[in-house]
């Protein structure tokens, strides 16, 4: 018998290739948001504009990796570069318009996809899955040292 990480390794790892297969398949029209865009709005979002090193930080990425996906992320529309809001000689990346209807389309997709994936279960076993993926990060988390901010 497998140990129980031993699951949890493989269905991780289906999941994985599932997302993969789902994203290749251009599941929207327009083609979805870089994976890489959706993640650093998302946490633009949840914690306000941040600097390069913040990000860095906030990933543990390096600066140049981070560089080039503000760039792009700025070509798209997505992000602008602003003047520290607290004063601070850093510029920081916010949102533009652009980039929080993006997101917002693309979180929406998102959800709509997996109300079709969960369209059988009761809501007490999504609320379950979700408390259990929460721990599961949360978890993740705390051994990197990285907490995401949550609502």
């Amino acid at each position: 018998m497998a140990k129980p990480t031993h699951l949890v390794e493989y269905e991780h790892m289906l999941l994985g290739r599932y997302l993969h297969l789902h994203r290749s398949r251009g599941r929207r029209t327009g083609g979805g948001m870089e994976r890489s865009a959706y993640i650093l709005l998302s946490r633009i979002r949840r914690q306000g504009p941040m600097s390069i090193g913040e990000l860095s930080e906030a990933f543990g990425t390096d600066a140049s990796t981070l560089n080039r996906q503000t760039a792009a992320a700025m070509r798209a529309g997505l992000v602008e570069r602003i003047p520290d809001p607290d004063g601070g000689m850093a510029r920081k990346f916010r949102t533009t318009e652009e980039g929080e209807r993006r997101l917002d389309e693309e979180r929406e997709g998102n959800i709509r996809d997996l109300d079709r994936v969960m369209a059988d279960w009761p809501d007490e076993d999504i609320a379950a899955f979700a408390a259990y993926l929460k721990r599961f990060n949360t978890d993740i988390e705390r051994l990197d040292g990285r907490p995401w901010p949550r609502p």
